[in-house]
């Protein structure tokens, strides 16, 4: 027996998974929350759920907001059960699933009118976000354009803006016209100093059309910092098969993630905040130690191991973890070139940290996706990856494994695996890396001269040599050769 997800259906849900303690109708909107997909319905909405079933804070639900197509998309699914998410958390030996309930909204996505009404209102007191890395308008150095067309669009008709930033700015305006403090701005992006970076898009958006705003924002307006952590793999027709099979549970669209979850999170807010060290989050004075961490083992790990498992074949993460060639090559990377440059962190060890990682990676149950790891290379590599070969160019480090992943990630471009198999693309630039990865098979420097993504690191004469060495490899032997190669100190020239 099957029963459709709702509100109606929660006691006939609760034979198979846990449910809300709560009532929906005790709780009230403190949060919106820009980008519902599946990282934040794991990630901050489950944090919230936690608080709300203590009985606490129930005046800090959630509305959500977006402006492109895959939000309308959501909000389609998930207003039809009551905007109820199916959460399966899986470890080795355990699958559970809870049906959270804090988000009780999702505003209409192209109705800009709409969404800053409800920015300004006073009862909203923090804006978050998950727009991903490629969503907050910035180059290779994590400088914000505001250039844009579509941050420049937004600079000229401030009244009507379609990004998320000239939402946000338009609704603090409103808040600053009408003598409402202002909300917090709460980024939970992999980013580096995410919060740092949304005040600059914020800022910078504010600056195209009202520079006393613009300084009223830098001087009102909180962004903290944060480092947001739980793998939390794609959604498809296997994973709603699955809950409907399993559970009884008929969902639009449910989330599978990881146990583990970590949330880090700079205690600077300007209206509040809800109590969510009550539930597992960790407040700090300064976020930096951990995101460096976080971001450079974990995400650039993710990123090292996504080219060559695509390269060979291999379509899921435990299955390239499993693959001896594959878990030696990060694990040398992460011993040699990453680990060595991330800075402490308190009460932390970083190579417990790495092997936590491994665990995590190599869960069979998450069914996490190489195509998923190596999308959006544009927007990663110059956030997960580049920095740390860069680090290690400044302290005089060699770079061979880095300059390897690099490689990789151009031979990707290439368009084909080893076998011969053609790659499925997910990049908003592929037009211009399959172009100049077709060319660096004779002339690597092709690969080099994105400045948007490469910056300093292609200035440099060691890494130009050992990108070029590499992808000479690659094509001559193939990756499994090279990896090994790597592997046996043989790589280097």
């Amino acid at each position: 027996m099957t029963c459709k997800l709702s509100l109606a259906t929660l006691s006939d849900v609760a034979r198979t998974a846990a449910i809300p303690s709560y009532e929906r109708a005790s709780l009230k909107a403190g949060i919106v929350h820009f980008g519902v997909g599946n990282f934040h319905r794991a990630h901050e909405a489950i944090y919230l759920d936690d608080l709300f079933n203590q009985g606490a804070d129930h005046d800090w639900a959630i509305i959500g907001a977006g402006v492109l197509p895959s939000d309308a998309a959501m909000r389609e699914k998930l207003a039809a059960q009551d905007f109820l998410t199916t959460v399966v958390e899986q470890d080795n030996n355990k699958t559970a699933a809870r049906v959270t309930a804090p988000m009780i909204d999702i505003l209409p996505v192209g109705d800009p009118a709409a969404i800053i009404a409800r920015l300004a209102d006073p009862e909203i007191r923090i804006v978050s976000l998950t727009i991903t890395e490629g969503g907050y308008f910035i180059d290779a150095s994590g400088t914000f354009n505001p250039a844009h067309p579509d941050i420049a669009a937004d600079g000229q008709n401030p009244g009507a803006p379609k990004t998320v930033f000239g939402l946000i700015v338009a609704g603090l305006k409103s808040r600053k016209d009408k003598g409402i403090g202002p909300f917090t701005v709460m980024s939970c992006d992999n980013i580096p100093h995410n919060g740092v970076v949304t005040a600059n898009a914020v800022i910078g958006t504010a600056a195209l059309s009202d520079a006393a705003l613009a300084n009223w924002i830098r001087t009102h307006v909180a962004f903290p910092n944060a480092m947001v952590d739980r793998i939390t793999p794609a959604t498809g027709q296997r994973e709603i098969d699955f809950l409907r099979d399993n559970f009884g549970i008929e969902d639009n669209w449910p989330v599978y993630c990881e146990e583990f979850k970590q949330w880090v999170l700079e205690d600077k807010f300007t209206a509040g905040r809800p109590a969510l060290d009550k539930v597992g989050v960790t407040f700090v004075p300064d976020v930096t130690p951990y995101e460096h961490m976080k971001i450079r083992i974990l995400n650039g790990g993710h990123a090292a191991i996504a080219y060559p498992a695509a390269l060979m074949d291999i379509h899921f993460v435990h299955d390239a973890m499993e693959d001896p060639l594959i878990r030696a090559f990060l694990a040398k990377l992460e011993k040699d070139e990453i680990i060595p440059i991330v800075p402490p962190v308190p009460n932390t060890s970083l190579t417990d940290y790495f092997a936590l990682i491994e665990h995590r990676l190599l869960n069979p149950k998450i069914a996490d996706t190489i195509p998923r790891l190596a999308q959006d290379g544009s927007n990663r590599q110059p956030k997960f990856i580049l920095p740390s070969t860069l680090d290690n160019l400044r302290q005089g480090r060699d770079v061979i494994g880095l300059a390897l992943v690099s490689a990789l990630w151009c031979r990707y471009f290439a368009g084909k695996t080893d076998s011969g198999k053609d790659i499925a693309f997910n990049d908003a630039s592929a037009e211009r890396l399959h172009a100049a990865a077709l060319k660096a098979k004779d002339d690597p420097s092709a690969f080099l001269v994105f400045d948007d993504i490469f910056g300093e690191v292609a200035k440099s004469d060691l890494f130009r040599k050992r990108f070029a060495h590499a992808l000479k490899t690659l094509w001559e032997k193939g990756t499994r050769e090279t990896l090994q190669l790597y592997l046996d100190s043989k790589l280097a020239v």
